[in-house]
């Protein structure tokens, strides 16, 4: 997917005359004969769009126009809102983003030895809809986002694609999970961020030197370039921003924070309900078994409701009775030889080419094997197709389905015509979208045993994905390197608007199985993200591994359930923030070199620093940022601002709280419905004297003492441990 950016195939843009400002912006006539529309969305976001409105949007864009103060300056135009502002210039069209009248974010300032920007400051291609815009990058500037991209966090140097692909894995620049999204932190003068708000391919050059160095260049594929420029003090800021403009989860429910557990096959559903047994037996914690489609509907790949063998509610009975709730793949592929795909053919409810034939797919590409009939694919752009697909799911959640893991909707051919007027290579990015949205809709209106909020386990998506939580890493090869690129993934998408993401440990594919001790770190990391997922390839479940591994995993697992009203908490502030569960360095601590380079490092919440191990061994370097941290293991402290060396034996994980927090831990149990929602606390772990309140618990809270220190406070029952001096440390009962 090279793409070449020639300045001279690109008409450069002027806007010299304005047709009037409105109260949120204003417009203006360009050289290319496009409307240029300048508008504000609140304080720190600008949206500039150049080019028709013909074609449909898809929902991405949440967010709504707001009013800003519009001036005149000299040679252009400011647009001001709060303490951010946008400067445009028209003669050549150029743009400067402020905060705080520090300029953060300009055109490109690369000029050639004969005169002029090396590139268009903003093009428009002389032939077909492609534009090019190009921004200064300084010499320091990092740049992170564009989705669950697995190789180095900053993307500096990169030309990065975003386009959803059936990615085969983790090891290249392919995702299931694009998002034409860039932040920035900036240098401590303001942070700034840009988003593309299109269903297209975006190629990002992000100071690619085949391209500049110095330049952050755009080239977006869409009959319009319409970018949002936004600003803050923080990359936290930007994901607010993000999130106003593409919208938020309505949150996860708390069931959903135990542990999830699949595999390459389960031989069945009754097969499926020996190994459930085995689980419950083991005291192995788990809440969800995520069926594989072989096991439900006889085939991988396809998809039609046909439950394989007896009937679904008896079959899964055994697994409702052992308490757990049973995940289902689904894919919004039809296998050719089914009755079901005459059906939908019939109505047009598939998605067609120009000629009115259904579009196919292979069955390899649709996660078949070869041989199999090819498949069409749902035409979710139709509204009674979307709506038939969404009422088809009543009788898969009536016979005892509780949650569907929405997989495939990446092979959109390019010669389809939907339904809505579109073209293929536009619905391309946003297809998945619409699917995850329709099976969000299903289970809302179809599970009545789902706690609110409905959630459906996704794997590819686009801008605004996040609303259909939660998204799962790309399959990863099992080995220490597909871990670390799996963290990777799971970090990037966090710092591009994700709160959610679910960490798949064990990997999926490989010439050669995990061993044991892979599968041990692989599932410690997992822990500490928002939902945390066991895959067992073949018949390695637990207790093949070993006795010291089984104990192992189980003492981690019983962990990650008494993390669960640390982590609810989180994902409260994740769903009002827009603040991922898993925070890389460059967003927890964005201006602190010592810290962000170290790109499988991660904060889990604003308590918890987490250092995955990812080489054999037990050894890892760990940047320690500015404070104090505990170390959870030895409860010894460590000065911050250091990098150490630590070594951990199979049962031990680097972990450590940060100084002046507390961590609310709640009792050991194997199950989340055994969680006492009223009461969930146990223990709470006192990182030192604490600096900030404990909120959200009415078992405990954190109140100010006299003199203003600020005392931990605690219902009978609950028992409080005190890392360091506990003189240091007041705490009463009530």
């Amino acid at each position: 997917m090279a793409i070449i950016l020639d300045a001279a195939a690109y008409l450069r843009i002027d806007a010299p005359q304005t047709f009037g400002t409105s109260a949120s912006g204003a417009s203006f006539a360009t050289s290319t004969g496009d409307i240029l529309d300048i508008a504000c969305f609140g304080p720190g976001i600008f949206r500039l769009r150049l080019g028709p409105n013909t074609r449909p949007d898809y929902g991405i864009l949440v967010g709504r126009a707001k009013a800003c103060a519009t001036t005149r300056v000299d040679g252009g135009w400011r647009f001001e809102s709060g303490d951010a502002a946008l400067v445009v210039r028209g003669t050549p069209l150029s743009c400067a983003l402020q905060w705080k009248g520090a300029d953060v974010l300009t055109s490109t300032t690369d000029e050639t030895v004969h005169g002029g920007t090396r590139l268009p400051a903003f093009g428009r291609l002389r032939t077909g809809n492609q534009w090019t815009a190009a921004f200064a990058l300084p010499t320091a500037a990092a740049v992170y986002g564009f989705g669950a991209t697995y190789g180095p966090l900053d993307k500096r140097g990169q030309l990065i694609h975003s386009q959803v692909d059936d990615a085969q894995g983790v090891n290249t620049g392919l995702t299931h999970r694009a998002t034409p999204f860039a932040l920035c932190p900036g240098d401590g003068r303001g942070a700034w961020s840009v988003f593309v708000h299109t269903p297209g391919l975006v190629s990002h050059g992000v100071g690619h030197p085949e391209w500049s160095h110095r330049s952050y260049a755009l080239v977006v594929e869409d009959e319009a370039l319409d970018l949002f420029l936004c600003a803050g003090d923080t990359p936290q800021d930007m994901l607010a921003h993000y999130a106003t403009l593409t919208g938020r989860p309505a949150g996860v429910p708390d069931w959903s924070l135990g542990a999830w557990v699949t595999g390459d096959a389960f031989g069945g559903a009754a097969r499926a309900a020996e190994l459930a047994t085995q689980l419950r037996a083991r005291r192995i914690p788990s809440d969800v078994l995520l069926l594989d489609a072989e096991s439900l509907w006889g085939a991988r790949g396809s998809f039609d409701f046909r439950f394989q063998g007896a009937d679904a509610e008896t079959a899964l009975a055994p697994l409702h009775a052992l308490g757990y709730r049973v995940g289902a793949r689904t894919t919004p592929y039809v296998s050719s030889a089914s009755p079901l795909y005459a059906e939908l053919a019939s109505h047009r409810f598939l998605l067609g080419d120009a000629q009115g034939y259904p579009c196919v797919v292979d069955a390899v590409a649709a996660g078949g094997a070869d041989g199999d009939a090819p498949a069409g694919l749902i035409d979710f752009t139709q509204p009674v197709a979307y709506n038939g697909w969404r009422d088809a799911y009543e009788a898969l959640f009536a016979a005892g389905v509780d949650v569907v893991a929405a997989e495939g909707g990446a092979h959109v051919p390019d010669a389809a015509a939907p339904a809505n007027g579109d073209r293929g290579h536009r619905l391309h990015n946003v297809y998945p979208q619409l699917y995850n949205r329709c099976l969000i809709d299903a289970t809302a209106k179809f599970q009545p045993r789902a706690d609110a909020p409905p959630i459906v386990l996704t794997q590819c998506g686009w801008a605004g994905s996040q609303r259909s939580p939660l998204g799962a890493a790309g399959v990863a090869q099992s080995d220490w390197d597909g871990l670390a690129a799996a963290l990777r993934g799971a970090l990037s998408e966090g710092m591009s608007g994700s709160p959610f993401h679910a960490l798949v440990a064990g990997g999926t594919y490989g010439s050669t199985p995990a061993s044991a001790e892979l599968v041990v770190r692989w599932l410690q990391a997992a822990v500490f993200a928002s939902h945390a997922m066991l895959h067992v390839r073949g018949d390695a479940w637990p207790w093949t591994l070993g006795g010291e591994a089984e104990a192992v995993l189980r003492k981690w697992l019983v962990f990650r359930y008494r993390l669960i009203p640390y982590l609810a908490r989180v994902a409260r502030d994740a769903v009002e923030t827009g603040l991922p569960v898993m925070r890389a360095m460059p967003l927890a601590y964005p201006h602190n070199t010592l810290v962000r380079s170290f790109e499988t490092q991660f904060m889990c919440g604003d308590s918890l620093l987490v250092a995955p191990i990812v080489e054999p061994g037990g050894g890892v370097d760990i940047a320690l940022p500015p404070g104090a941290w505990y170390d959870l293991n030895t409860r010894q402290r460590h000065a911050g601002k250091q990098v150490i060396r630590y070594t951990a034996p199979l049962d031990q994980f680097p972990v450590f709280g940060r100084e002046g927090d507390i961590l609310p831990l709640g009792r050991a149990v194997t199950q989340a419905r055994e969680i006492d929602a009223a009461h969930p606390l146990d223990t709470l772990w006192v990182f030192g004297p604490p600096r900030r309140t404990l909120d959200g618990f009415a078992q405990a809270g954190v109140r100010a003492d006299v003199g203003g220190r600020l005392r931990v406070e605690t219902d009978a029952g609950v028992n409080v441990q005190v890392f360091g001096d506990a003189a240091a440390v007041t705490v009463v009962t009530r």
